[in-house]
């Protein structure tokens, strides 16, 4: 009886099977190249005929002083960028708060400290604006506010 039981006493480890297949068969290569071409092709196609992202209108032209009055750039997202103001663009910030600020009325209190992710403000130095933008905290500034549309006054 006891050479029964050990007859069917499996082996602790198992060996290596050396006919398993690869880990990176011909079919997972050939796959993984495909994606390759794809994504490679899909980048071409946007770059070559440009994409156009919902809700952002043109760009602002290249040389500043073709910006004329009336030109606006931006989201046309007027949930998000809801605050809105006007002035002067100048280049500088407060105490690392913003890197622009809105010269208006009033003096330097009146200030309205800007970034922006989605306009380069750099285009508007020393013209009259409209900004819309959402308001974020800041702690020396009196209003921060991150710009997302803008509009050529002047």
């Amino acid at each position: 009886m006891e050479e029964n039981k050990q007859s069917e006493i499996k082996p602790l480890m198992n060996s290596l099977d050396n006919n398993s297949s690869p880990f990176f068969s011909a079919k997972i290569l050939g796959i993984l190249v495909l994606m390759v071409v794809l994504g490679l092709g899909t980048g071409f196609f946007v770059a070559k005929n440009g994409s156009s992202v919902p809700g952002l209108t043109a760009k602002a032209p290249e040389d500043s002083s073709s910006i004329k009055k009336g030109t606006k750039v931006g989201s046309n997202d007027t949930k998000t960028f809801k605050d809105s103001t006007e002035g002067k663009l100048e280049e500088g910030g407060i105490e690392g708060e913003g890197q622009y600020h809105l010269v208006r009325p009033g003096g330097d209190s009146q200030n309205v400290y800007l970034t922006s992710s989605t306009v380069d403000l750099s285009q508007f130095v020393k013209k009259k604006i409209k900004v819309w933008g959402q308001t974020q905290t800041a702690e020396t500034a009196g209003w921060l506010m991150d710009v997302g549309r803008l509009e050529v006054l002047e």
